[in-house]
């Protein structure tokens, strides 16, 4: 199943980390799922269109995760404590009022956290995430402090990063800089716990990693050298992508693109302590615009649209062979969807990365042999009917779907269903593929229009909100989907440490 965090149900305007989250891990167990798909965990910000693939921290998890339940366990803040719960939106991810409500309440455990003794996994905790905790601490404390003043324009000391600047910021800062440690070591903390719970009942965790990071982040600020930046730390080029299926003109993501050869040069350290940090959070991940870790496409800072870009190169080959090497285990799945070149294909296919095949992408043209045809899939890949970039299936079914390519769909399916019953057909021939994976949005298993869809890219606003309401996955649906999880073998057994003998 594919689900962001956010979009579980909760009665505090977001998905987190609490209950609502070991209820569905139960219901997967009891369909027989293997995998949980989420998107990436970390901050999210209001002018970003709180766009989990635009933080200011590739290392960090965004506060508004925390469960609030087990802050009431720990005896961080009574129930007596908890203010009176906000107007939430309701089956939408209310971002401003869970900011709100989360924000009292996080201050109120932390006034109580000084109070205590200082646990010894607090200190282990600091200990172990020493190498991007305090930075990503300072820099969100300074953002407060400038009132969410880009980086680049703080004092020149600051922006550049002095020691002396940043002794006195810190000590100036001492209660904004430890709370942010302190937010960090519940999220981690509760994050450890629900990952260990999905493992022991047979559930891996499949995170998700935008190999870009945000200008106006801790991760730039900390390493300005690794990407392409000015004299005065402003981008001289950014990232996107040339026209595509989701925009004429190309999307033009505007995060710095990276200096390869500096990067080359240290032997890639940045990324092997990325790849590791993220390798700890998750049993298996997706990494975002695979492409772009061979060949990127690279766009003049000054300009408008991505279209007027060039293609650069990447020393993949070096790249992929450190990490390798590094990492005993490297369970990556390249997302290789958009304008994919032969030699994509072909480090793909030298280091055995499995891409990716999305279903709703297969009925555009009239060709037997289309390469997103359950009939053409390799078992080395990860079939999906659709990202969260795509519509659902029934929104697409209902409201893109040329003629033609309705006519293709029930061609292939060799019946004419309804349009209620459009996602267990799609749904359906992914599972009786060949695909070693297959990947559902819960969206689908539910059957939702377009009003549900995650994320409409080249839009700037009303995207990552849907969320799942309580009561919406009703038995009919669990039994449907336990059925057709059995029938295509997708159903196996855990074995020790909950990990499965192979991928379903």
């Amino acid at each position: 199943m594919l689900l962001h965090i956010a979009s579980l149900p909760s009665p505090h305007g977001i998905g987190d980390f609490g209950a609502a989250a070991y209820r569905f891990a139960d219901f997967l167990v009891r369909t027989g799922q293997t995998f949980w798909q989420v998107l990436p965990l970390n901050p999210t910000d209001a002018m970003c269109g709180n766009s989990p693939y635009f933080s200011r921290s590739t290392f960090a998890m965004n506060p508004l995760f925390i469960g609030i339940d087990p802050l009431v366990e720990e005896g961080l803040i009574s129930k007596t404590e908890l203010p009176e719960p906000l107007p939430f939106l309701q089956g939408r991810i209310d971002y401003y009022r869970a900011e709100t409500y989360k924000g009292a309440i996080l201050e109120r455990a932390f006034q109580q956290f000084k109070r205590l003794p200082v646990p010894d996994d607090y200190r282990a905790f600091r200990a172990k995430h020493s190498g991007w905790l305090d930075d990503f601490a300072l820099f969100t404390a300074l953002k407060t402090e400038f009132k969410g003043m880009v980086w680049s324009r703080w004092p020149e000391a600051l922006r550049d990063r002095r020691p002396e600047a940043l002794k006195e910021a810190e000590e100036h800062l001492k209660e904004g800089v430890d709370k942010e440690r302190f937010v960090q070591y519940l999220l981690f903390n509760q994050w450890a716990s629900l990952k260990s719970y999905c493992n022991k009942k047979g559930i891996q965790i499949i995170g998700d990693l935008p190999i870009y990071v945000c200008y106006d982040s801790a991760d730039v600020w900390v390493n300005p050298h690794i990407v392409k930046l000015d004299r005065d730390k402003a981008p001289t080029a950014v990232s996107g992508v040339p026209p595509d299926y989701f925009s004429e003109t190309g999307q033009l993501w505007n995060n710095p693109v990276y200096r390869w050869d500096v990067l080359k040069q240290t032997g890639y350290r940045w990324w092997i302590e990325r790849m590791g940090h993220t390798l700890s959070c998750f049993d298996r991940v997706r990494i975002d615009h695979f492409r772009g870790l061979v060949k990127y496409w690279e766009v003049p800072a000054d300009e408008k649209t991505a279209m007027n870009g060039e293609w650069e190169d990447v020393p993949t080959d070096d790249f992929f062979k450190t990490l390798i090497e590094w990492f005993q285990r490297f369970p990556v799945i390249a997302e290789d969807l958009g304008f994919i070149t032969p030699d994509v294909r072909e480090v793909m296919e030298r280091f055995q990365f499995p891409g990716m095949k999305v279903l709703l992408f297969a009925f555009g043209d009239d060709d037997p042999m289309h390469p997103f045809l359950p009939h053409t899939y390799s078992r080395n890949c990860v079939a999906y009917t659709g990202t969260h970039d795509n519509n659902t299936l029934r929104g697409w079914f209902e409201n893109e779907a040329a003629p033609e390519e309705k006519d293709r769909l029930f061609r292939y399916l060799y019946r004419e269903p309804p349009a209620d019953e459009i996602h267990w057909e799609m749904i359906r021939l992914i599972m009786m593929s060949v695909a070693d994976m297959a990947v559902i949005p819960m969206q689908d298993i539910l059957g939702l229009g377009q009003d549900a869809r995650m994320n409409r890219p080249a839009t700037p606003s009303g995207n990552w909100t849907w969320r799942l309401e309580p009561g919406e996955i009703t038995p009919a649906i669990e039994e449907k989907l336990s059925i057709m999880t059995e029938t295509y073998g997708r159903r196996l057994k855990p074995v020790v440490g909950g990990q499965r003998s192979e991928d379903s």
